[in-house]
């Protein structure tokens, strides 16, 4: 009795990670396509992997931290979280471009000069941060360089960090 429950949870443990690794795989066809549109500077292939919204709220919550962390007096302080979201908004436009994220994409092997890394590559360097949220990392357990969000079937960047992609953004 001992083994066949044994043998139960092992088999529904290796399910889960196979099920798990395949999602990993689809989020990394995405995720390809959006570094490939990022090297190539194809904004329209870019745009159709970007959750715009949510990046300008990433933006909107660092320029707001920044504001709250900074040694403005009070009202200067309170102005400055007060024009977070417009400055968002027009951060968002100038910002949220192929151009923008091209070291990240680079990091990952997205140059001309290389081939260009597989969806297995790709998932493997993949993992799971929410049930419909991936990110990709520099390193196994490091910060999240790139995030990803399952929208209407396809995976959306949705955030990212400033300062380890090193987008030099002026916040």
């Amino acid at each position: 009795m001992r083994i066949r429950t044994l043998l139960t949870v092992s088999l529904a443990a290796v399910s889960l990670s196979a099920c798990a690794t395949a999602t990993r795989y689809d989020a990394a066809g995405d995720v390809h396509a959006l570094l490939v549109a990022i090297r190539n500077d194809d904004h329209a292939a870019f745009d159709a992997r970007v959750d715009r919204p949510a990046l300008k709220a990433e933006i909107e919550s660092e320029l707001v931290r920044k504001a709250r962390g900074s040694a403005m007096s009070g009202g200067w302080q309170a102005a400055a979280v007060a024009l977070a979201g417009p400055a968002a908004d027009i951060a968002g436009e100038a910002l949220v471009q192929p151009e923008t994220f091209r070291y990240a994409a680079n990091y990952y092997g997205y140059t001309p000069d290389k081939p260009i890394p597989d969806r297995l590559t790709i998932a493997a360097g993949l993992r799971y941060i929410g049930s419909d949220q991936v990110c990709a990392a520099k390193t196994k357990n490091g910060p999240c360089l790139l995030t990803f969000t399952l929208e209407g079937g396809t995976w959306r960047l949705s955030g990212f960090d400033p300062e380890t992609a090193k987008l030099r953004l002026k916040l």
